[in-house]
């Protein structure tokens, strides 16, 4: 079905904004802060545990990054004052990354060291590889100020993923991992899905036997295959790991994690930015396209 995916993407400028907009709800918890606790309440009562994200990136403006930053100080007083089980992530592009570094750092370090006083958790998203330097430097001088509150992401299909592991892993550091959606160029990621899920397994393995606490990030069974052959050999405590998925995919399988008892997360997206976000994330990532559009219209795929 490839060469669906690759027609949706190439519609994606002319399709109508009303109809990206029914595809993203099932996607998106909604344009405000309260739609994203609600869904976070929710899910709570389902066992499962939330991070909530205010959509955005690439900002422009020192005036932009400052008032993402306020948004996000009220996210997390609202988990506190609301008392639901969500943490936060962010994209260092949003708060700034490419207007100013150190402006960036100024921002996130306020969050984080708000996060720590609300004994709450950050995650500081990954981005394309232009930024990946600057986000584990950015990453590093977080955990100086607070080593417990704050975590970073790694892509598997980046080539370079596994040598950033040898000293994440000698911090013991907090990972999301996921197979990466940004297109990159061959000489910097794998392009091939076997080796991918291969290279994912891998690193995943070698970040749990090295001590660090990792969100398995993925909607593939294969891939959440390899992980629970990797945690019965490792022989690891529940705690020591939990799944994580996109809001809206595969939500069977999502329950079905849950019915074995595993520690699970929902990514919870919420904002006024939904659309620039949703035409984006279909662009950059082909299957994702197919696989909703497919969703949509009840069409089944085949071979999966």
């Amino acid at each position: 079905m490839e060469w669906l995916n690759q027609v949706v993407t190439g519609l994606m400028p002319i399709v109508p904004k009303y109809f990206v907009g029914r595809v993203a709800s099932r996607y998106i918890a909604g344009n405000t802060l309260d739609d994203a606790i609600q869904v976070t309440r929710e899910f709570n009562q389902a066992n499962a545990l939330t991070t909530i994200d205010l959509l955005g990136e690439h900002t422009e403006t020192k005036e932009q990054a400052v008032e993402a930053a306020r948004i996000y100080h009220q996210i997390l007083d609202q988990i506190d004052s609301d008392k639901v089980d969500a943490n936060i992530s962010l994209k260092p592009t949003h708060l700034g990354l490419r207007v100013d570094y150190n402006l960036c750092e100024n921002l996130v370090g306020e969050i984080v060291d708000h996060a720590a006083q609300l004994h709450n958790f950050l995650r500081i998203d990954m981005e394309d590889r232009e930024t990946t330097d600057d986000t584990f430097k950015l990453y590093y001088k977080m955990r100086s100020r607070h080593d417990l509150s704050v975590g970073v992401v790694i892509q598997a299909y980046l080539r370079r993923t596994i040598k950033d592991v040898e000293h994440l892993i000698e911090s013991k550091a907090n990972l999301r991992l996921c197979k990466g959606i940004y297109r990159e160029p061959r000489e910097a990621a794998f392009k091939n899905r076997s080796i991918i899920i291969n290279n994912y397994a891998f690193i995943l393995n070698e970040l749990l036997e090295g001590g660090c606490y990792v969100g398995i990030a993925t909607h593939c069974e294969e891939t959440i295959w390899q992980a629970q052959k990797i945690i019965h050999n490792l022989k690891l405590s529940s705690d020591k790991f939990e799944f994580q998925m996109l809001l809206g995919v595969e939500d069977d399988l999502r329950q079905i994690l849950l019915n074995q008892g595993h520690r699970l997360r929902l990514y919870v997206p919420f904002g006024k930015e939904w659309y620039a976000y949703s035409t984006r994330r279909l662009k950059e990532n082909p299957t994702v396209a197919g696989h909703i559009m497919r969703d949509f219209f009840g069409i089944k795929s085949i071979g999966k």
